[in-house]
């Protein structure tokens, strides 16, 4: 039986929101929550970077978890909660109950706030856990959900003036390749509000002179596909399938749709991960916040679930923000965007390009003043192996040695944004947004060719810089600003590696 001597579980402690507090919440209201169990220890080191089928990890877990699914379950009873779901794969227990239930499970109050835009249900401080399970639980998730993330795209505000690219356009910039079109692939998007419209996505692959792929809405959390032009996050569903599907015409594109709150983050990223039926085998994120936002029961499940991704040979790519190297922030420090600074994550940075005939004549580091590429040194995570030879700099915040953001790039400014159509229009979209369904669909042809997924592949490109073309002009330094990182020779925290060669990156990975 469970013991009844509960202790602090520090890790889950939570600020008091920036919003109005509307009073306390309902004791019958129905809440389900996800409580993520801790890896083992053996994991992700030993079988990261080689890979195991999703179907071996399962099985795997299954058996290692079977003690520790036992207790939460025991718990859970006699918390008086519904098992709802148990999948050992994602390390996952799905639980619910009525708020007053589950206040009393884990010792907490729960509230609801408006901050202005919408209504949450908010806690302050940390939750408690039975002392036997303090040390195999990861997180509890769910009861707060309040917004974490915003999306990573920026509209032009003239496109009407300035056309831009088409995806498949900005692809053949960047010389990616013709010999493949990610046939047999399937691209995960994972959206945490707004929807997609198919009049809006065949309009834009007639506009492309591609046929139109098969996409996927996929529910997670009770997400789903739900256009809502008033909230702006239907431009970023429409770029990730039209830059995704521009460069990877063959492949499929699964959305995997979740609310905008921690437990729908990485809900929707574990589902992805652990896909058996679309099998996924690249993940796109364009969503993201500073890493100073999480907390650090969340932060360390995120970074599970992509070292999990990692494991079964999934690549992710996420959005490094377009905030500059404040990310927002108004402490007058730099800070880098979560997930892109997972060492799990292949973080995407932004540029500007220009052309003549069809041909990148210049490229240098997206900042248009109060708006471009994210990029820095992580407050949270160490300096990874691959990038021990990076030359990374010390931190402005203080000289800290750790994990640099972004890893590579590609064209992001909305002077050389996507032309994409939303609700009906065609218009001109930039962002660090675009870049993560940029690279995924390149390795969707990638992996079309390749003997096998090519998963987690930055020791590779670390280890062959060549592979990017450097950028070496620029900074994501705001204007009147004096906080943030300049480009030059080799890795920089603007631009990581550098933009795409597209067939020598193709060739390179290919290659049996």
């Amino acid at each position: 039986m469970v013991s009844k001597s509960y202790a602090e579980f520090r890790d889950s402690r939570r600020a008091e929101p920036m919003a109005t507090r509307l009073g306390d919440i309902s004791p019958d209201e129905s809440i389900e929550i996800s409580l993520y169990l801790k890896p083992r220890s053996e994991e992700p080191a030993h079988i990261a970077l080689s890979g195991e089928p999703r179907q071996d990890m399962m099985l795997r877990r299954t058996a290692q978890h079977a003690n520790d699914i036992a207790l939460v379950t025991e718990f859970a009873h006699d918390a008086g909660l519904t098992v709802v779901s148990v999948e050992p794969g994602r390390r996952l227990i799905k639980l619910a109950g009525s708020a007053a239930k589950l206040e009393a499970a884990f010792r907490t109050k729960l509230s609801h706030y408006h901050d202005g835009k919408q209504r949450f249900r908010g806690r302050t401080g940390s939750l408690h856990l039975p002392v036997d399970l303090l040390p195999i639980v990861e997180a509890v998730l769910g009861l707060d959900s309040r917004p974490v993330t915003k999306p990573r795209l920026v509209f032009h505000k003239d496109a009407a003036t300035l056309p831009g690219y088409l995806p498949n356009q900005v692809g053949s910039l960047y010389g990616f390749p013709t010999e493949a079109s990610g046939t047999g692939q399937c691209i995960a998007l994972i959206e945490l509000g707004g929807g997609f419209k198919a009049s809006d996505t065949q309009a834009a692959f007639q506009a492309m002179g591609l046929a139109t792929p098969g996409v996927e809405a996929v529910s997670v959390d009770g997400g789903i596909n739900r256009p809502s032009p008033d909230d702006g996050a239907d431009g970023e569903v429409a770029l990730d399938i039209q830059v995704a599907g521009g460069v990877a015409a063959g492949a499929t594109i699964a959305v995997y749709f979740a609310p905008n709150t921690d437990a729908g983050f990485v809900d929707a990223v574990t589902a992805a991960a652990h896909d058996g039926k679309r099998r996924p085998s690249v993940i796109s994120i364009s969503w993201g916040s500073p890493e100073s936002g999480w907390t650090p029961q969340a932060l360390q499940t995120m970074n599970s679930a992509l070292a999990d991704a990692a494991t079964v040979k999934v690549s992710v790519f996420a959005a490094a923000g377009d905030n500059l190297a404040e990310d927002g922030e108004t402490d007058g420090k730099a800070h880098v965007d979560f997930p892109a600074s997972s060492p799990w994550a292949i973080g995407c940075g932004g540029t500007t390009i220009t052309t003549t005939n069809q041909v990148i004549t210049a490229e240098h580091v997206w900042n248009d003043g109060t708006s471009g590429t994210g990029g820095g040194i992580s407050d949270v995570f160490p300096i990874p192996g691959f990038q021990q030879d990076a030359h990374l700099p010390a931190s402005v915040n203080g000289g800290r040695a750790g994990r640099g953001v972004p890893d590579i790039a590609g064209n992001a400014a909305p002077s050389s944004g996507y032309d994409i159509v939303v609700n009906g229009q065609m218009t001109v979209v930039g962002g660090t947004s675009a870049v993560a369904p940029l690279w995924a669909g390149l390795v969707a042809l990638i992996n079309q060719q390749a003997a096998q997924p090519v998963g987690f592949f930055l020791p590779q490109l670390y280890a062959k810089p060549g592979l990017l073309r450097d950028i070496k002009t620029g900074s994501n330094i705001a204007k009147g600003s004096t906080v943030g990182y300049r480009a030059g020779k080799g890795w920089d925290a603007c631009t990581g590696l550098g933009a795409p060669d597209g067939q020598a990156i193709f060739t390179a990975l290919t290659k049996k």
